[in-house]
Formats: C-alpha cells, structure tokens, sequence
C-alpha cells in the first residue's frame, strides 16, 4: 500500500460534472507516489448510483491489466436521465503495490431523450408586451411545494438569447451569459443547477431574465439582427425529489407571467442601460403582486437539438482594481485598469434619484493621451445607469462584456473633484478553463509577452474562440483558433471548450465538406485554406495533447470532408488553384493597401491541403481505419510531390522569396531533405538581410521560429523573439501592450495608429509563438506517438540567445510536469519533472553521456545514450536535474549576465580573438570577470561586442567540429 495514491478524479475533464448527456463519461485519474519510475500496471473502477454506496455497485470493471488512466469510459450499464452516479479508483503499479481507494467524486446526468422535456418554450404575449422591445424581459411563476422533505432539486434552463436565473430572490448559480453560444439552429445548449439549498417547503417563486444575447442581437460589421431568430424564450424545468422518493416537475407554460424591468436595453457590442428606478423589487420571490404583469404565451422552438452543456461556464475569474484615474487633455475622466481586459466594471454610488452614470470602454489612448475609440468601429461598448436615489447602488452590466483597459466616466457624483477609484472594480470574464501551463525565462520582456498571451486568451475565449473582444466583430474566425491552438491547449485544458466548438464547426459544415470562416456561422464565407483547416489541425492537437481519441471519431467525418472538398476542387487534383482565400494575412509584404501577403495564395492552399491529408491518415491509424491511413497517405504524398513541381526549382530555390513560403515548406515538410539546408538558409538570410525582422502573416507567423529551429538556425529564432523594434513580438511590449496585438504596428513608433479599420488590441494570433515558447525554448512536448503526456519530450535547446534561464510547466492529464534548464558558473543545469504513470525523453545537448552517467543515481532513469546533439536520457516518473560542462556544440550558447572568462577558452582561441577582436586578449586580466553586457560597455573602452561574441562562437564551433 505504501504512498501509492489515486487522486484527481474527473469524468469528461470535470470534478463533479453536472449535467451531461454523454453516454459513456470518461474517467480519468492521477497517481501519486513518492517513488521514482512509477508506473500503473492495473486499475479498477468501481461506479454506484446517488452519492456511493459501493457495497452493490452499478458497475464494477473488476481488476484490468492496463497503464491507462485517462479518458477511461464507463463501461456498465446504460445510464438514466436526472441521476447522479459516484465513482472511485484504485491502482496497482510496477512496484507490486496497491492503492486504497480513492476518494469518491461523481457525475450527474441530465437528459438523454428530448421527450423528457416537460416544460414549453415561452415568451411575453405579443399583446402585452412588444415582442421586439428593447427591455430585458421577465417572466416569473410562483409555486408551492406540499411535498415531503425536499431530498434534492434540479433546474433545467435555457433561452433563445441570453439569461439569467433566480429563486426565491437570489440568482441560481454563477454562470455569466448562459446559455452561451452554439450553431443554435442545430444545436442549442441547456444548463443543469442544483437549488435544492435554495428551495423551501410551502411558496416559492421562480424568475428569469432574458436579453437579445448572440441569438437574436446584432452581430458582424453589417448591422444585422436576428441571426436565429425573431424572438426571445426561455425554457425552464424543475425536478424535486423528495425524502420518501417521490418526485415533482414543474415547467415553463403560458400561466407563467411577464413583464419587463430595470435593464432597458442590452446587447453584446453596444453595452447596456439600466434604469434603477423601474426595478421590479422581489419579482422573483413568493408573494410579490403581478397582478399587472401580462402572460406568457407559447413559442414553437423545437426541442429535438437541445444538448446538455458541454463547455465550462463563462464566469467572473478575477477582479481588478483601477491602477489610475486620469483627466485627459480633452478633459475626460477615465479609468486606468492597467490591463487590456474583457469583461465589465461594477461599480457602487449614493446619487441623487435620476442622476445618469455613463461608462464608455476602450482599449488605448491616442498619442496626445486622450481617449480612443475610432478602433472600435461602430460598437458603442458603453453602460448607462439611471440611479434610483435610495442609498448606496451597486451594478454591473447583466446581458454584455467589453474590452477594454480604459473606462470614460460621464455622470458620478462630484466627479470634477476626482472619481473614488475603490468605487469601481473590473471583473474578467471568460470561459472558466483550468489553468494548465506557465512560461518564464530570464528575460523579462519575454515574460511580459508570455502574460499578453495568457491575457489575450482569457479574453477572446469568451464560450467561443472569438478573434477580438471590443469591436463590432467578436466572432469565432477558424483562421485564428486553428493557428492558435496548440499555444491555447499549453496555457488552459481546453478539452471542453474546443470539444464543444468542434460541435459546432461540424455543425455548420456544408454537405459538400465547406467549412465557414466564422463557427458560429452567421457570414456567407466558407472554405478558405488555413481558415476551413481548424476542421482538421484543432481535433489533432487535442489529441495530441490531451489524448482525447474521442474526439478524433466524433469529428472524423468532418475531417474526411473538408480534404475531400479540396481535392474537388478545380482541374488541379493536388494544387488548389480555385475560390477566395485570405492567404497569408496581415503579411508585412502585402502590397500597399492589401491585407493579404505577397506570398502566392496557391502555396498556401497546397501547404495546407497537405498538412490536413497527412492529419487526417494519422487519425485513420489512430482510429483503426487502415483503407483510409493508406488513401490519405498516399494523397498526402502526391500533394507534396506537387507542391514541389510547382514551386520548388530542381536546385532547392522557393518560388516566392518570402518568408512565409520558405516557412510553409519547410515547416510542412513539403522540401525534400537534400533541398531542406538551401532552403532553411534562404529563410535565415532573409531574416538576416532584414535586420533580424520578420515579416509574416497569420499563416507564417505561427511556424516561423519551428522552422528556424528545426533546421538549424535556433539562434536566429531567439533573436527574431528578443527583437525589441518594429515588426517584433517584444515591439508592442515595448509601447505597454499587455495583450497581443492584431497588427505587428497598430501603434506606430510616432504613437499614431495603423488604421481605425482593423485595429485590435486584444488579437490572439500572433500569440501562437507561444507555443514555440513552450516547446523550443523551455524544451517541453507531448510525444505525438504517446498522446496526452503519456511520454513527455523534454528537448529544450538553450543554445544561441541571450537567455540564461528558462523554465516551463504544464498540468497534464497525468499530473504537473516540468522542464527548466539554466546556466550556472560554466555549466548548464537542466531539471525534469514527470508525473506517475508517465515517461520522458529528455535530450541534454551538448552533453557527454560519460558525465551524465556519473552525476545521476536516480532509480526512475531507464537508458543514457550518446546522440550526435547530445545525450539521450529516457525515464520515468520523479523528479531529475542534470549538470554538465558545455561540449564544443554549445560555444554559441551565452547570456549576458556571464563572465568572459567563462564563455571564451583563451589559450586555445587567440588567432580567431584576434582576428574578431583586435587587441582584446591583451586586456583579458581586466575584462574576462566582467559579465558580457558590462564588459562590452565598460567605460574603459569597449571590450567584445556581442556581435564579435557571436562571430567568435561560430567560428570555435566549426574549428572544433
């Protein structure tokens, strides 16, 4: 038994998930154990129904002789509607020992048959109430409970818009935005809340808001509504169980009442006014007089495509408090938040009945430092409140979000004698996703960078991956959540959200295989390269990094039909010359007043119909499906064979001189490999000849630093991260960005603006160098072969940048794993975590395995082997560090902060110090303790540039290769 212990239960990647219409919810678990190489080798479940007893168990797998414990799926009886199951685990592990049980947690269904619904779609009657006013509605009905005592209670809830719940007075849950949206016409989402605390035997009253939301509100650039319908609803179902196991249900019908409120308009991009005078005090509690209220009456809205909710609820995650409030020279008063965030400010005031509060949200200040909203577009993103005058207020917008880093205030009380800054807090909201991954390195800037993209993921993951939060946009682009993934699934488990919009992008594929620019589709565009491949790169990588096969079956027809669609594509079977595409956009290279790059849209088109063939055979393998592994295999090649008839010369030259085309064929593997050197030196030549700038696209961006790293040119990857001045990650950082921009210069060095047209502060997709980050510089991968973490690749390559540290960790399915390596003295000290139940390939570059061996002891290491970049240490779980001298592969490797004397071996490299660096050596006694920065800016004159330092590695790494 020992300190063998099952921890961290989940079915469908959710402690307690409630309500879900899976069939079969997956069980996962995590191992801990204080024993180095520990590995399960057999697990059993147990699953019971209610709360767990286990002594007669719905399901027992018995003892199975198996090492997995992710994503397990039940495997007993079929489940029932509205019922809760516990389950627990135990392990057994290549050490012989047995855990005790586990811990119980638990999942609760809600229902499987739409039959089940009892309750009627309802809305205020068109005879009371103006069906398109502009209120929030509210319907209500009280109820009394004559029943026994009250064992449990359940509320099924949705609306064709946006709404929120109460009981008895007081809000059910804390979902924001609920029920969120989905392909609503094909799949229209329902909440699951436990108010068995919030109910009492005798009157009881229920009540819901609604609002316009994303079905019914405008949305897109072309001030349309009514997307997916003309009229709100709601539909509502309570369960209550009682203690002698009798059971009561209740729904929504036309004798439910209606009325509107204080919340007099709202919208997604145009903000909300409330007016305090008109609320409806206890509306939603027993007893309040509706004797004036109209009545509801029935909506047919079907009932067929209702699906219990699969992603994580929006919630408020964090709350700010302003860092400032400045009087711009226009005379504005404003909020300073200190962050680019998404979300709404609450805020409290004792005002006059009357008084008219507006706040007005926006991103950035204009270089005279005066408020900016010509980026916004034709969103107005502003909340009034209308004070009723009764003591102290407090309110925050109910039905909208912002985003925003500055708030304009007009109205407060004595506002010209200075806004009281605690009277207003910022709360962030988004979709609640477990935070999984963290990057940090010795360079603070990159660290800043690092924060922008967590930042600009927190808020456009908003139930959709959107591409911004303030404008009049706000939609779920395909182009910029497939490039942006595998950064996404580092920093969030993003099971959930992802498995969930997956859903949604099948839903609203065409037959033919089209997939729409936007998921939720409520524009006319379909099927542009990079963009309709989130049907195949998203599915993969959740795969990849979270093992979820499921997901790989669900959307395998969508997958199949988006590569089939290309290959129908015009009379090229394997170059798709035909349709609109948005290329690679945003390039630097565009021609003047173009948004799409110089690099040609056919490269880009065949790039990706290869990378989704070759996806698509890889999940045929994984699936079992060897007809279609060998199909899309063999397309696969021709593709690439293709491709390099088309736009590759015979003596290794790219068509296109542009970044971009030289990263697709190389980062898609669509060079052959005697070509691949020529091709990766022309890609760093250019970068060189540009001053160590890029010039990429959405479509190049996210591959660039993989393809100078993976070929040979790390160090030239590094540089083009630590480069501070336009067009650079760090530029931005640079003007205060604290989320990711959506042009490389939406703030010009002069402190104008690139263009009110499309001009996002809050843009996430050059954020995807993130993942880079992750995998490159901290060195840590999942293994594809071995999804989900199960074999973890830590490969961080430290060589060629001013970096001296850096460190990675992420909490995988199988428990927190990390990777972290820094320089110290003239060593290199590299540090490995991997979680029970998992392996790691660690590569220690420029290592000698003679010294490895002889500094490790460690139980849970398997193999040492030399490789020609270094040493290859295969393990097991635990925790390792590793330190080594560096080897002749490793003189490109520096830091700032280290000494000459450290970095440079004298006596063997005088001719090449001499040539690089006249007169250098003969001042070494006084220079070589100098760290590098100091010693090449020493005011007793210049020791060795950082440029001569490079030269100088170079050469000593050839000299000794």
């Amino acid at each position: 038994m020992a300190d063998l212990k099952v921890t961290h239960l989940t079915a469908e990647y959710r402690r307690g998930l409630l309500g879900t219409n899976v069939a079969r919810p997956r069980i996962s678990w995590r191992l801990a154990s204080g024993r180095q190489g520990t590995a399960q080798t057999a697990y059993r479940i147990q699953t019971a129904s209610g709360e767990g007893n286990f002594d007669a168990p719905l399901w027992d797998s018995g003892r199975r002789e198996s090492d997995a414990s992710v994503l397990v799926p039940y495997d007993g009886p079929g489940l029932s509607s509205c019922t809760r199951y516990s389950y627990r685990v135990k392990a057994w592990d290549n050490f012989g020992r047995e855990s005790e049980w586990s811990e119980p947690s638990w999942w609760e269904t809600a229902f499987y048959d739409s039959k089940e619904w009892k309750a009627q779609w309802i809305t205020p009657s068109s005879e009371f109430i103006d069906p398109q006013a502009e209120p929030a509605f509210l319907l209500r009905k009280p109820f009394t409970l004559t029943g026994a005592e009250i064992a449990s209670a359940r509320i099924y809830a949705t609306a064709a818009g946006v709404y929120e719940l109460y009981l008895n007075g007081k809000k059910v849950g804390d979902d924001e935005l609920a029920p969120g949206w989905t392909s609503y016409r094909r799949r229209h989402a329902y909440q699951t809340y436990d108010v068995s605390a919030q109910l009492r035997k005798g009157d009881n009253a229920i009540g819901v808001m609604v609002a316009n939301g994303w079905y019914k509100g405008r949305l897109g650039w072309e001030n349309k509504s009514d997307h997916y319908g003309v009229r709100r609803a709601v539909l509502v179902q309570l369960h209550v169980r009682y203690a002698d196991g009798t059971e009561e249900i209740m729904g929504s019908d036309p004798t439910w009442g209606a009325s509107t409120g204080a919340i007099r308009f709202s919208e997604i991009y145009d903000g909300e006014t409330y007016d305090a005078r008109m609320e409806r005090n206890g509306w939603s509690e027993p007893g309040f007089d509706d004797s004036s209220w109209g009545v509801a009456e029935r909506l047919e809205l079907p009932l067929a495509h209702l699906v219990a909710q699969e992603n994580v609820s929006t919630r408020v995650t964090q709350t700010l408090k302003p860092q400032a409030v400045i009087v711009t020279p226009n005379g504005d008063t404003l909020l300073d938040m200190g962050q680019n965030m998404v979300g709404r400010i609450r805020f409290r005031v004792t005002a006059p009945e009357g008084t008219v509060i507006k706040l007005t949200h926006a991103e950035v200040l204009d270089k005279e430092g005066n408020f900016y909203m010509g980026n916004i577009r034709t969103a107005k993103q502003s909340v009034t409140y209308i004070a009723k005058g009764e003591g102290t207020e407090t309110y925050a917008p109910h039905f909208t979000f912002q985003g925003f880093r500055y708030v304009k205030v007009e109205g407060y009380p004595d506002q010209e004698r200075g806004l009281p800054p605690e009277a207003f807090a910022g709360e962030v909201i988004h979709s609640d996703m477990e935070r999984t991954g963290a990057f940090e390195c010795s360079d603070e800037m990159v660290n800043q960078l690092q924060r922008n993209i967590v930042w600009g993921q927190r808020g456009n993951f908003l139930d959709v991956p959107t591409d911004c939060p303030q404008r009049d946009e706000r939609l779920g682009w395909t182009g910029d959540a497939q490039v942006f993934a595998g950064t996404a699934l580092f920093n969030y488990n993003g099971g959930p959200f992802f498995t969930k919009w997956l859903r949604d992008l099948k839903a609203d594929q065409l037959a033919d295989g089209q997939v729409p620019f936007v998921v939720p589709n409520i524009l006319r565009g379909y099927s542009s390269a990079a963009w309709g491949d989130a049907a195949t790169v998203i599915p993969w990588a959740l795969y990849t990094s979270l093992g979820d096969k499921r997901i790989l079956a669900e959307q395998y027809d969508s997958m199949k039909g988006w590569v089939d669609f290309i290959r129908s594509q015009g009379d090229a079977e394997h170059i798709w010359d035909t349709g609109f595409h948005f290329g690679d956009w945003l390039a630097l290279d565009a021609k003047e007043g173009n948004y799409m790059g110089a690099t040609p849209n056919h490269m880009v088109t065949a790039a990706y119909y290869a990378l989704s063939a070759r996806i698509v055979r890889d999940a045929a393998g994984v699936l079992g499906f060897e007809e279609d592994a060998a199909y899309y295999g063999a397309l696969a090649e021709r593709i690439a064979a293709a491709y390099r008839d088309e736009f590759i010369t015979p003596n290794g030259r790219v068509a296109a001189r542009t970044q971009t085309a030289h990263v697709l064929a190389l980062f898609f593997g669509l060079a052959e490999p005697r070509h691949r050197a020529r091709i990766a030196r022309d890609l760093n030549e250019m970068i060189v000849e540009n001053d160590y700038h890029l010039t990429t696209g959405f479509v190049g961006t996210p591959y660039l630093c993989f393809a100078l790293s993976d070929n040979g040119y790390h160090e030239t990857a590094v540089k083009l991260l630590l480069q501070k001045t336009y067009p650079s990650w760090l530029y931005s950082v640079s003007k205060g960005a604290t989320t990711i921009w959506e042009h490389w210069d939406g703030i010009k060095p002069d402190g104008s603006f690139w263009s009110d047209d499309m001009n996002s502060f809050n843009h996430y997709a050059y954020g995807a160098v993130g993942e880079w980050m992750y995998r490159k510089i901290a060195g840590l991968s999942p293994d594809a072969e071995y999804p989900g973490y199960k074999k973890i690749r830590i490969e961080p390559d430290f060589a060629g940048g001013r970096l001296s540290h850096a460190r990675a960790t992420y909490e995988s399915m199988y428990g927190k794993v990390e990777a972290g390596w820094a320089f110290r003295g003239g060593r290199i000290e590299v540090e490995a975590v991997v979680p029970a139940n998992a392996a790691a390939s660690i590569l220690l570059r420029g290592a000698d395995a003679d010294e490895v061996r002889a500094s490790v002891k460690d139980e849970g290491i398997w193999s040492i082997t030399q490789e020609a970049e270094g040493v290859r240490v295969e393990t097991g779980s635990g925790r390792y560090a590793f330190a080594f001298a560096r080897s002749d592969s490793s003189y490109r490797t520096y830091s700032p902060d280290m000494r000459l004397s450290e970095i440079v071996q004298w006596d063997t490299a005088k001719r090449v110090l001499d040539r690089h660096a006249p007169g250098f050596t003969g001042r070494l006694n006084h220079f070589a303790g100098l760290p590098l920065e100091a010693a090449a800016n020493s005011p007793m004159g210049p020791a060795i540039s950082i440029e001569q330092y490079e030269a100088i590695a170079r050469e000593l790494s050839r000299i000794r290769e």
